[in-house]
């Protein structure tokens, strides 16, 4: 069963967000603190499984005319993968996006050496947009902004 996560389960979330980063070797610098303000504030969203989460947040596409939302992490768990989790989880932000902002696309990045993500967002027609590069300002270059 797939459930909409609130501050209650933010402990839920930042596990699975480790999980995930732990498997990527990615840093993880997030905290239980910061998770359950995203979540009580609705800058993040997440969508929850007993082996899964999709970690998502909505915006606007100024290009498209319409809301979208923007999935920074998908993960499933061993145990789990190969039984379709991972769709179900993004059909779970697709619905409660559609219904709480009427989003009607999904975004999300993967990176280029992860090639099982690719195939597998490859197969439910995730495209590339060549013609967007995504920049961030961050540190002293923030702060001299």
């Amino acid at each position: 069963m797939i459930r909409a996560a609130g501050v209650a389960e933010a402990a839920q979330v930042l596990a699975d967000l480790q999980a995930l980063a732990q498997e990527m070797g990615d840093p993880f610098r997030a905290d239980l603190a910061q998770v359950a303000a995203g979540l009580a504030s609705g800058a993040i969203r997440a969508e929850l499984a007993e082996q899964g989460l999709a970690l998502w947040s909505p915006f606007l596409s100024t290009t498209r005319g319409a809301m979208g939302a923007y999935v920074s992490d998908l993960w499933v768990g061993p145990a789990a993968r190969g039984q379709g989790l991972g769709a179900r989880l993004l059909a779970s932000v697709r619905d409660r996006a559609a219904a709480e902002f009427g989003a009607v696309f999904l975004r999300l990045a993967v990176y280029e050496d992860n090639a099982g993500a690719r195939l597998f967002y490859d197969r439910l027609g995730f495209c590339p947009k060549p013609e967007e590069i995504w920049l961030t300002l961050e540190g002293k270059e923030l702060a001299a902004l």
